[in-house]
């Protein structure tokens, strides 16, 4: 084992040791009173059975399609898909059972004040953020140092992407289903509280919280990490340059390094904005990891004009970041004007504060299309002007921008560490609400609340823009990899005259859409059957409302894991199917099509639907800190942000996941279409 291999081991060690750490200073802070711990302990009951009984479905899928694959394409892809798979699934465990035990302990804090009640989030977040890519830098390490060809470990980004995608879309539908359901009876209909104790929903929409925000994007940012590395590492493979093969790996130790610095510097005494010691966390762990970038690129790669070239484009994704974040906070965060653009617009009624969601929504994919356009420019630029001689300088400039995208998701610890507190805080409101700690407690939670609104949204983007990327290298990776299998059997023609890339690129842009519109239409469907319960348990115990009886919150858990997990087929279904129907009917060829046609429908769509929810969201959240709980002003907003809930939540998040798990599958495929039309 040489150096190169040691140092990315090494640092993913060093983060399970400080996550460990972490863990045992949250485990040791008081938990709060009996009738917290008892919110806590439905929310962690109500999580695990609906994880229970997703992973009765996922878990014989995933056993057959890991021999199914190792059969067919081979037994390396075979082990990696179930390598791929299991983390994945871990990495959402992680993430839920780490929220569940920090919000408890969060909302006995918020009577101490903004500082360590920020902290318990914070630290709740970052123990997800230390353990999630490091399990995907060591899973990927692992596969690599056995397995040196990475096209024979490609199935771990198909487990990863399918078990992501399944907790992502089951989560997202199961959180709004019961979010939708508890505000529409709730808050615009019986006039109560969010949170508030008599609404038979509230457990559901808690627990909702860490399906969906907490280990949906737990295994969401594990599996970008593992597709994007795979895409560089696919790239560095074709152009057969040896001393290049293990630097993706050494970028992701980097921001690994990194993160484990910008989290363990962050200080929360005396703050009176949350997003400051965040924004210096990030910024520092930042500025190490491009100290490191270069000093690994220097150390490896040597003085040469591609090893400088190659340190470049990891600078770009180093920088594209904070780009995006400043986009992204600037549609989503109510101390700017679009979000009070819609506050305004809710004066005028409910059509009004609609379109005005909408139209910022769509505005924000504009600057963020063009950030993301630039990045692959220079970053192609620069890597493919100093190919060396007789080398291939497309396969360079492809390399180069697949590297601006390892070196974002390389970021991915410090990025969930300030992602993840999010839901900690939504949990750590609820539970003073449900417990009646006062309004100056849920003052400090809806602080942070709102702050983690910006984050998510912030990491949503983060993930979008690093699957557009990492697609793109992964597109060609597809192309040189069919190029090479059907050599001698079919001349493959990209270009837009072949009618077969046309029909690819229409039928792949249509997939986001159909996604989108069974998503959103699976929480409608859900959460009619959540509105239709509480509204019947309202309506059969007058002492729900009047406080003199308990609502049955396990009903509803109940009613919303079941429609979730009914939902979540029909999206699925068609991400799998897809590329392979289509490459056994047309070729790989229109594959090729399908691939660019999701990618460049499927980007900006995710990227309107993450900020116009953001947007309603925080819209909501100003409007009550306005002083406007209660008015018709509010109840607006409300149906705003109940509008952008599987935008935001569902759709937007999946959509990411979606495109991956297209790339990834046709690559492992793609040896299976030369069979099928050679019969």
């Amino acid at each position: 084992m040489d150096i190169q291999q040691i140092l990315p081991i090494g640092a993913g060690i060093a983060s399970f040791i400080v996550a460990l750490g972490i863990v045992t200073w949250i485990t040791k802070q008081p938990s709060g009173t009996k009738e917290m711990m008892e919110i806590s302990n439905a929310v962690k009951v109500g999580a695990a059975a609906f994880l229970r009984r997703e992973m009765k479905i996922i878990i014989p899928i995933a056993v057959a399609l890991s021999v199914i694959i190792g059969f067919f394409i081979g037994f390396s892809n075979g082990l990696a898909f179930a390598v791929g798979a299991t983390l994945s699934a871990v990495a959402g465990l992680i993430s839920l059972k780490i929220t569940v035990k920090a919000a408890v302990r969060a909302a006995h804090l918020s009577g101490s004040g903004l500082g360590k009640t920020f902290a318990m989030a914070f630290r709740g977040g970052a123990t997800v953020g230390l353990a999630v890519p490091a399990m995907a830098l060591l899973a990927i390490t692992g596969l690599y140092m056995v397995y040196p060809n990475p096209i024979t470990i490609a199935g771990v980004g198909i487990g990863a992407s399918l078990i992501a995608l399944f907790i992502r879309i089951g989560g997202g539908i199961f959180t709004k289903a019961a979010d939708m359901g508890a505000d529409l009876v709730g808050k615009v209909e019986a006039n109560i509280p969010e949170d508030d104790p008599r609404n038979p929903a509230t457990i559901a929409d808690n627990v909702g919280d860490n399906v969906g925000d907490a280990a949906g994007m737990g295994s969401d940012v594990y599996e970008s990490y593992i597709v994007t590395i795979l895409a560089s590492l696919l790239i560095a493979a074709l152009i057969g340059a040896p001393e290049i093969f293990m630097y993706p790996i050494l970028i992701g130790t980097s921001g690994m390094i990194a993160s484990i610095i910008g989290i363990v510097i962050v200080r929360s005494k005396n703050i009176t904005d949350v997003m400051k010691p965040l924004n210096v966390s990030f910024y520092v762990s930042a500025t190490i990891a491009i100290i490191l970038n270069f000093i690994f690129t220097y150390y490896f790669l040597g003085q040469t004009a591609i090893a400088y070239a190659l340190f470049g484009t990891t600078v770009i994704g180093v920088i594209l970041v904070p780009v995006i974040q400043k986009i992204t906070d600037r549609y989503t965060n109510y101390k700017y004007k679009p979000v009070q653009d819609i506050v305004e617009s809710a004066k005028w009624g409910y059509a009004s504060l609609t379109l005005m969601g909408i139209i910022k929504g769509m505005q924000s994919t504009g600057p963020f299309m063009i950030a993301l356009i630039i990045a692959i420019i220079v970053s192609f630029s620069i890597a493919s002007s100093a190919a060396p001689e007789g080398t291939d300088p497309i396969l360079y400039g492809i390399f180069g921008t697949s590297l601006t995208a390892m070196a974002m998701l390389s970021l991915a610890g410090i990025v969930l560490s300030i992602d993840a507190f999010g839901p900690i805080a939504d949990n750590a409101g609820g539970i003073v609400e449900m417990t009646g700690m006062g309004e100056e407690n849920r003052k400090v939670t809806d602080e942070i609340d709102a702050v983690g609104n910006t984050t998510k949204a912030v990491t949503k983007g983060f993930a979008i823009a690093s699957a557009g990327l990492a697609a793109l290298a992964m597109i060609q990776a597809f192309q040189f990899e069919a190029a090479h299998i059907f050599e001698g059997v079919l001349d493959l023609n990209y270009s837009l005259t072949n009618v077969t890339v046309i029909v690819g690129l229409l039928v792949g842009g249509l997939i986001p859409f159909i996604i989108t519109g069974q998503l959103i239409n699976g929480v409608s469907r859900a959460a009619g059957k959540m509105v239709d319960e509480v509204r019947r348990q309202f309506k059969s115990d007058s002492g729900i409302l009047a406080g003199t009886s308990k609502p049955d919150y396990a009903k509803c858990v109940d009613i919303a894991t079941a429609a979730s997990i009914k939902e979540l087929w029909k999206p699925a279904i068609i991400a799998i199917i897809s590329p392979i129907v289509l490459g056994i009917l047309l070729g790989p060829t229109a594959v090729a099509g399908l691939l660019m046609g999701a990618v460049v429908t499927g980007i900006p769509l995710a990227y309107h639907l993450a900020n116009t929810g953001g947007a309603w969201d925080n819209a909501k959240k100003l409007v009550e800190m306005q002083g406007n709980k209660g008015t018709e002003l509010h109840k607006v907003a409300v149906v705003g942000d109940i509008i952008g809930d599987p935008y935001k939540d569902t759709a937007g998040p999946a959509l990411n996941t979606v495109i991956k798990l297209l790339n990834t599958i046709a690559i492992v495929f793609v040896s299976a279409f030369i069979a099928i039309l050679a019969l």
